[in-house]
Formats: structure tokens, C-alpha cells, sequence
């Protein structure tokens, strides 16, 4: 299959799942709101292009991001130095979490809401602060995360009990943490997992569990999203308490 034909491949697989989204919001406008669609031109023009976008962002994880971090964890693991591995394995976690869209987005907003409702000063450098201090709070705590999760692959530790003793970490500390950080927290573990973050948690993973010898990509390879997705509700709990 050529790259041309792969690329058209790619775009009917992102229009294909983007139908239910769509057949959703048009069922309600037109069943339920029975309303006729504001710019209709402009929304298709819009959907084209989420279309595309998708299709191209697929393609760059492909050719890009999973190979290099596969190459990356396999190159450290020919290595054999452990400092290094975790290293990286942490330095991955803090860089690719800082610079999370979604995590800017929610950090700025719990720093507007927290000030106009008096739990920090309701100041430009007051909220910059706030959102600052949250999303490197959040960032060291996927970078912990990965330092965990590769050290699970290469013990060979259960994870299962690994993410059962995090929740229950994470019930304990919502009763001590303040009531406005709680919400801020759990959401702090869901913005964490999304564009930039899991492709290349994913292929830090499987490109470090198919270099040792004994362990399973399939079953070890992965679990490091999950790592990543819980250990920020603790960080930002125990922040909360802190600050």
C-alpha cells in the first residue's frame, strides 16, 4: 500500500469515528432543540478539518513519536545503565506533562476560579503563580510515575496491586485535602493522559519491556499510562494541603 493510498485510509478511519459525534449533535438539533444549524457551511468547513487533522496526527504518531520512543527505551536498555533509564524515564514524564495542552488549559481556570473566589489573592501574578506551581506539581508527579512504571518492568511487579494501593491512597488523602482542590485533582489525573503524554509513555513502555529478556510487551509493556494518570490526584492532593 502506497503512502498516498495509506494517507486515504487514514482519513476515512478518523471520518469513520467521528460519525457518532456527529450523528449525536444532529439528532438533537434536529429531534430535540429542532433548531437549524447556526453557519452550516462554517461547521462542515470545521468538521473537514478536524477530519484532516486527525488523520495527520495519527500519521505523525506513526512515523514519529512511538518509533522514537520505542528506539529511545531499547537504546537505554542495550545500555544497561539504570541511572540513565530513569533519568530519561523521568525527564519524558516532567517535559512531555508541562507542555500538555490540556493541563495548561485546567491549570489556568483552577487559578481564575480559585481567585475570584478568595482562596489566593485575585491578582495577574497571583494566579500565574497558582497555575504555575499546579502544573509543575502535576508534571513531577507523571515524571515519578514513569520512574515507578519502569521500574515495575524491570522487576516484574505485579500492577495491579501497585494501582489498587494508589486509589486507596488517593480516598485517604480526599479526606484530609481541602474541598476546592479535590475536584482540581481527580481532573489533574485525566488532562495528564492525553496528546503529547501517551504516545510516548505507551512507547517508552513496550520498547523497554520487548529489550529485556523475560518480559511480555503485551503484558508488561503497558500500564505506564495508568501510572500516569493516578499519581497526579495524589501530588495535587498533598498540594492542596500544602498551599
Amino acid at each position: 500500500m502506497s503512502q498516498v493510498q495509506r494517507f486515504f485510509r487514514l482519513l476515512l478511519d478518523a471520518a469513520r469515528d467521528l460519525l457518532p459525534i456527529v450523528a449525536v449533535i444532529f439528532v438533537f438539533q434536529v429531534a430535540v432543540i429542532r433548531q437549524p444549524f447556526p453557519d452550516l457551511a462554517g461547521i462542515l468547513t470545521g468538521l473537514a478539518l478536524v477530519v484532516l487533522g486527525l488523520a495527520l496526527f495519527v500519521q505523525g504518531l506513526e512515523l514519529g513519536l512511538f518509533p522514537l520512543g520505542e528506539s529511545m527505551a531499547q537504546a537505554f536498555a542495550r545500555k544497561g545503565n539504570l541511572t540513565a533509564l530513569l533519568v530519561f524515564a523521568f525527564c519524558l514524564g516532567f517535559g512531555t506533562t508541562v507542555a500538555e495542552p490540556a493541563l495548561i488549559a485546567v491549570a489556568d481556570k483552577a487559578a481564575a476560579v480559585a481567585g475570584g473566589d478568595g482562596h489566593i489573592a485575585d491578582t495577574d501574578a497571583a494566579r500565574q503563580s497558582y497555575a504555575f506551581n499546579l502544573r509543575v506539581t502535576v508534571a513531577l508527579s507523571v515524571g515519578f510515575a514513569l520512574v515507578l512504571g519502569v521500574f515495575r518492568i524491570l522487576k516484574g511487579w505485579p500492577i495491579h496491586y501497585m494501582i489498587i494501593g494508589g486509589y486507596v491512597l488517593v480516598v485517604v488523602l480526599t479526606n484530609f485535602a481541602p474541598d476546592e482542590i479535590v475536584g482540581i485533582a481527580y481532573d489533574s489525573g485525566g488532562v495528564t493522559t492525553s496528546t503529547i503524554t501517551v504516545p510516548l509513555v505507551a512507547a517508552l513502555g513496550v520498547g523497554l519491556a520487548s529489550r529485556i529478556r523475560g518480559r511480555n510487551p503485551l503484558m508488561d509493556g503497558f500500564g505506564l499510562v495508568a501510572f500516569a494518570s493516578l499519581t497526579p490526584m495524589i501530588f495535587v492532593l498533598v498540594f492542596g494541603m500544602v498551599t
